[in-house]
């Protein structure tokens, strides 16, 4: 066998009407951001296969209901540690989770098998922040819901072997688009979310050949559209664009497997270059 599975992520939706993605290792289950409610985020981890009682924690990224809105309710009813910051935690509407796992954005923990690097992400929250997930030697991150890419964020996802990344809107649609002009300064600005464009060049900079998946996410229905979203990415690439994936708010994403190449699946790669 050449390559060995280690991660596996799937998003219940992703966008402004709710955002939560499942990622699982060989022990773990876990669900990041929960922004639907208890009756959708069962139905929708129902058609991936996964229960609610199976879930080993919720991290919760920021306040915004887009994130949160279910995860006070899954807790109670499953039993579900969640994760948290202060700020997220003080500012979160409903925080009566029945266990709390208080964390610093600045310090990596652990859950069973799989390390959790957070890192602050600029954004009109308390303490926003996203998450690079590492299991098997395998490491995927979640980067949605900030203004711009900060040297601190590139950093943290130099190497990452898959991604999700947001790409919230088009400039020209945006401006074009229905929002009233103070709406559009806030999420253009550095503390809003990201565009397009924006999402192309962190995702050129970032690109290597151990790149698998590249998820585009948390799409505007307004001021975005799938199609222009993909373009835009695919153009930065130099090549893979069977890598990128526009995910769906309003439908479950396909599994995508992570894997750790292994020294035969080098070898084997050599052996197929030209000579």
């Amino acid at each position: 066998m050449l390559e060995v599975a280690a991660l596996q992520v799937a998003t219940l939706g992703s966008g402004s009407s709710g955002n939560s993605l499942l990622l699982r290792s060989a022990k773990t289950t876990l669900l990041v951001d929960c922004g639907f409610t208890l009756k959708e985020t069962r139905a929708r981890m129902a058609a991936l296969g996964v229960s609610l009682d199976s879930l080993d924690g919720i991290l919760i990224s920021h306040e915004h209901g887009d994130h949160v809105k279910g995860a006070g309710p899954v807790s109670r009813k499953h039993s579900v540690p969640v994760w948290v910051t202060h700020g997220t935690f003080t500012g979160a509407r409903d925080n009566r989770f029945p266990k709390v796992n208080v964390f610093h954005a600045h310090e990596p923990f652990v859950i069973d098998d799989v390390r959790i690097d957070p890192f602050p992400t600029p954004h009109d929250a308390a303490e926003s922040c996203q998450f690079v997930f590492e299991s098997g030697g395998v490491r995927f991150a979640n980067v949605t819901d900030l203004g711009a890419c900060t040297p601190h964020v590139r950093e943290k996802l130099v190497g990452v072997d898959g991604l999700l990344v947001e790409c919230n809107y088009d400039p020209e649609m945006l401006r074009s688009g229905p929002y009233p002009p103070m709406l559009q300064a806030r999420i253009r600005s550095d503390w809003g979310h990201l565009g397009n464009d924006q999402a192309a060049e962190l995702v050129a900079y970032l690109d290597h050949k151990n790149l698998q998946h590249i998820l585009l996410g948390h799409l505007s229905e307004q001021n975005n559209s799938d199609e222009v979203a993909y373009a835009t990415v695919c153009k930065r690439l130099i090549r893979g664009h069977e890598r990128v994936h526009v995910l769906a708010q309003h439908a479950c994403s396909q599994w995508f497997h992570l894997s750790k190449r292994t020294v035969e699946a080098v070898v084997a790669s050599r052996d197929l270059q030209p000579a």
